[in-house]
């Protein structure tokens, strides 16, 4: 991958992986490792959750320390370490992204399936620019023009992957609550309605409404993302957003959890036909 692609965090936690397969088999304690390394144990568990940038001296050192002596298997080890370290497209956008959003943009961009839930607004990979723009200015209030533009160009951006030749699967399911609330003026939500019925028409894209009718349901604990990678290795994580931070669970028991409640979700909702014809009753309505 290029220096543009969003191949590092997949390569971190690629990495992270492996050196957490290889000190396990050795028997090495967490705290063992980072003492070796002069750093801590908590260090040693954000590199093996690939949450952190590799130094390739402390590469060295753990690869030693786990007894890897093969110039081949280090060589390559070490390259992953360096290819970590690349900087994604993403990177320029960081003055006007919160500090734990970089890291979800680089796996959304590795996904080769992405499943998630909204209610409170449509999904940033479906949002027309118009009524992006309307949904930051609602949450960056007082910020500059320049940083709102910014937002939406990155929004625009991460768009480009759902529409590419190597574009995932994505499955969502919008809560009519989303599609009802208004960003933006009229004209922006119609745009909005008609995109999302344009767009849900694409082979790779499956996108449900779950509608008030129905009444509750297992969405009942807010919006959430799965995301999944071609990569064996690496295990299917959980982006959940809060006011001040995010979480990624990556627990096979949490992520199980979240699965079933997606999988609920999609069986109570409409199909994506019937979906369909629930936006043109609502574009008919706005």
């Amino acid at each position: 991958m290029s220096a543009g692609e969003p191949g590092s965090v997949v390569r971190r936690m690629l990495l992270g992986s492996q050196l957490r397969r290889l000190r396990e088999a050795r028997g090495i304690t967490r705290e063992a490792a980072g003492y070796s390394i002069r750093a801590s144990e908590s260090k040693i568990s954000r590199m093996e959750l690939g949450r952190v940038s590799f130094k390739t001296r402390d590469v060295e050192d753990l690869l030693t320390l786990y007894g890897i002596t093969d110039e081949q298997e280090r060589a390559s080890l070490l390259s992953l370490a360096k290819e970590a370290n690349v900087a994604g497209w993403w990177h320029s956008y960081s003055d006007v992204l919160p500090s734990w959003f970089p890291t979800y943009v680089g796996l959304e961009g590795a996904a080769s399936l992405i499943r998630a839930y909204e209610v409170q607004f449509v999904h940033g990979l479906l949002q027309t620019e118009e009524y992006a723009r309307a949904v930051v200015r609602r949450g960056m209030k007082g910020a500059s023009e320049d940083d709102v533009e910014r937002r939406v160009a990155l929004r625009l951006e991460r768009q480009k992957y759902l529409v590419s030749e190597n574009a995932p699967e994505f499955h969502v399911v919008l809560d009519e609550a989303a599609l009802r609330r208004p960003y933006g003026d009229r004209e922006v939500m119609r745009g909005q309605l008609q995109h999302l019925i344009e767009i849900s028409e694409r082979p790779n894209v499956r996108l449900q409404v779950m509608p008030f009718s129905f009444g509750g349901h297992s969405g009942e604990s807010g919006a959430f993302t799965l995301l999944s990678f071609p990569e064996s290795d690496l295990s299917d994580v959980v982006y959940l957003e809060q006011l001040t931070s995010a979480l990624y669970l990556d627990k096979a028991e949490d992520v199980a959890q979240y699965e079933s409640a997606l999988k609920e979700l999609q069986h109570d909702s409409p199909g994506p036909s019937e979906s369909r014809d629930l936006l043109r009753g609502l574009l008919q309505l706005s």
